[in-house]
């Protein structure tokens, strides 16, 4: 009775041993499968992220950043009467150059001279805002090694330069248009594709505002048509119009001689 006692005990602690080692193989195939779902799972997102287009910027709007900086009403409204602004949100979506702005303040339009703006024609004044436009995106640093002059969007207007000369020192930058000179003291906006720089006065171009190039025009004469001179008649010491005269009273004289010698030969 006590060896089957013995026996059975012996056979249930053998059957719950390899019970238990038949589960930690279960455990151990099931951490496998899972692992290995796991290093799947990585690899398909993994594939799907470098296939996946890269999301598109949003687009930049350009009013609105103006208008955060709450002192360029002036500009605002002439981007938008000469069509500028739409002009740069388009290329600033079709372009991977970026573009540069530079904002003149709403003082900067009002120290002008009275009337710059208004002896403009519309085409001066697209090539004025398209002047404070740069085709590429410049950080501040950057016009620290730029090559002068730099081009616009207005370069080529009219056969004009339209280039903007920067100069820099102790982290300052200025910029020059031949005209005025002013600097860049303030960011509006500093990321790709558009950078946007406050200025305290308009960039007037040179080749709107510049000095004229002196009248190349022959003098007038001294013979105005509106008074023309009579023709002078030229004095002659020897001609017919004297001659003629002189030789009627030759004639004259020898008629009446002979007019007396008859009379006399005829009292004879």
């Amino acid at each position: 009775m006590l060896i089957r006692l013995l026996l059975s005990l012996w056979v249930s602690l053998n059957a719950d041993q390899l019970r238990w080692k038949h589960l930690q193989e279960m455990a151990a195939s099931l951490s496998s499968l899972v692992l290995l779902f796991l290093a799947f799972s990585s690899a398909v997102l993994s594939i799907n992220a470098q296939s996946a287009p890269a999301p598109s910027p949003s687009p930049v709007n350009l009013t609105g950043i103006l208008e955060k900086g709450g002192q360029y009403t002036t500009l605002i409204r002439l981007l938008g009467s000469t069509q500028v602004g739409s002009q740069i949100e388009n290329q600033l979506n079709n372009s991977n150059q970026g573009m540069t702005l530079f904002a003149p303040t709403d003082n900067a339009f009002n120290n002008l001279k009275p009337g710059t703006l208004n002896g403009l024609n519309m085409q001066q004044q697209v090539a004025l805002v398209l002047y404070h436009v740069i085709p590429k995106f410049y950080r501040l640093q950057d016009f620290e090694t730029v090559s002068n002059p730099v081009r616009t969007q207005a370069s080529g207007n009219g056969g004009g330069v339209y280039g903007l000369n920067f100069t820099s020192t102790q982290n300052q930058v200025n910029v020059s248009t031949g005209v005025v000179e002013t600097q860049l003291n303030n960011v509006l906006r500093s990321n790709f594709p558009l950078a946007v720089y406050g200025v305290d006065k308009v960039l007037l171009p040179s080749d709107l505002f510049g000095a004229k190039a002196p009248s190349t025009s022959p003098p007038a004469s001294n013979d105005s048509p509106s008074s023309p001179k009579s023709p002078s008649t030229p004095k002659s010491t020897e001609g017919p119009s004297t001659a003629q005269p002189n030789a009627g009273s030759k004639t004259t004289s020898l008629g009446w001689g002979l007019v007396v010698l008859m009379a006399g030969a005829a009292l004879l």
